[in-house]
């Protein structure tokens, strides 16, 4: 017998309640922070350094002596920084110039610079030692009941306000293969945003709303984009991180919605999606911002912690084919697919049917495999 077992990770994010004396102190230490990043960013791109322990040795002393950071703060700054060129270079991007960090934010390790105390308040470290502050948890109590363990906690100040991002993990229940009760598969796409297929019926989630407004935010960001003023900027910042907020919200009510209806003791079956970006960066320029810029990545984050919460077990497998294979007679060819009529007609059996729809099949089938490979190895 085999066991299927994981460990959620999430964000949660906190709203800081700060006097002008703590206010203070944290924009010290942030700035001096933001200091230190664009620094030692300087030394990785000359010395071509991406691993962050042979930076953090070549700067730690730099750090601690030019911006006057505690040492686990000097060592967070040589991660950072190293995982930002790192992630740059695996994502094939050449790197002409040094990074340049501009958003005031601090990386705080838990037990070393940041803690939550027993009376519920937060204890993190400044450039003059530590503060004690309280912070909102409207939404977010249940992520504070102690069943979660703290990781690294993220410092943010937007608009004057100061933020906590907490990065939380939970060991989650055991599943058991043999109690796996059904297979969903789901496809991820623009015109529908997620199709899952169970073995007998799919269930569509249109997107026809989510594309119009995505062109509208579009429209209004070309637009301001000509204009290159001060106020058009501004406005186009304004725009990025409401477009943003609204984004995570469809995706969250997309992954509920998703795991509300199959429930657990399921297997959830989606596309590995890693490489997407790369892929759809060769499609035509007009269609890139509809294609690229909806956030795959977090709906999968969204959709796995939900899903393992739910007593249930997700997998990512290989995409190849999914849109182009026959879930009836297996025959696979590219013409199978029509894309401009979002349908799929196979040349061999004539099976015809929406395209997503196929793929959400082919990830259903693909599910039972991996699930008979597991059992077999049990």
């Amino acid at each position: 017998m085999i066991v299927l077992k994981r460990e959620i990770i999430i964000v949660a994010k906190v709203k800081l309640y700060t006097n002008k004396i703590e206010q203070q102190l944290l924009y010290d230490t942030l700035q001096s922070n933001r200091d230190a990043l664009n620094a030692v960013s300087q030394v990785a791109f000359k010395k071509g350094l991406t691993n962050a322990n042979i930076l953090q040795k070549e700067t730690y002393e730099m750090v601690r002596r030019n911006f006057n950071l505690k040492a686990q703060m000097a060592c967070n700054v040589a991660r950072s920084v190293a995982g930002k060129y790192k992630a740059l270079k695996t994502n094939g991007k050449s790197i002409v110039k040094p990074i340049r960090f501009q958003k005031p934010e601090l990386v705080y390790s838990y037990n070393r610079d940041y803690s939550v105390r027993k009376d519920g308040k937060l204890s993190l470290g400044t450039l003059k030692g530590r503060i004690v502050i309280s912070f909102e948890r409207k939404g977010m109590s249940h992520f504070f009941d102690g069943a979660w363990r703290f990781k690294t906690m993220t410092l943010l100040l937007k608009k004057g306000t100061y933020f906590a991002c907490f990065s939380m993990s939970q060991e989650v229940d055991a599943i058991e293969t043999e109690k796996i009760q059904q297979i969903i598969g789901i496809d991820l796409g623009i015109n529908f945003l997620s199709v899952g297929y169970d073995g007998k019926k799919a269930s569509f989630v249109n997107g026809r709303e989510i594309k119009d407004r995505r062109a509208k935010y579009q429209r209004l960001r070309k637009a301001l984009q000509k204009k290159q003023t001060s106020s058009a900027r501004r406005r186009l910042k304004h725009i990025g991180r409401r477009e943003n907020r609204w984004m995570r919200d469809v995706n969250h009510q997309v992954t509920k919605a998703l795991v509300t209806r199959y429930g657990s003791g399921a297997l959830y079956v989606i596309e590995d999606l890693t490489n997407v970006r790369k892929a759809t960066e060769r499609v035509r320029k007009k269609d890139r911002y509809l294609t690229v810029s909806w956030s795959f990545h977090q709906f999968r984050l969204f959709l796995t912690y939900k899903v393992e919460r739910a007593g249930a077990h997700i997998v990512a497998v290989d995409p190849k084919y999914t849109s182009q294979k026959c879930p009836k007679c297996s025959h696979t060819e590219k013409a199978n697919r029509i894309k401009k009529m979002h349908t799929f007609c196979c040349r061999s059996c004539e099976y015809t049917s929406n395209d997503d729809r196929i793929a959400a099949m082919n990830l259903y089938y693909k599910g039972m495999k991996y699930l008979d490979s597991q059992k077999a190895m049990s």
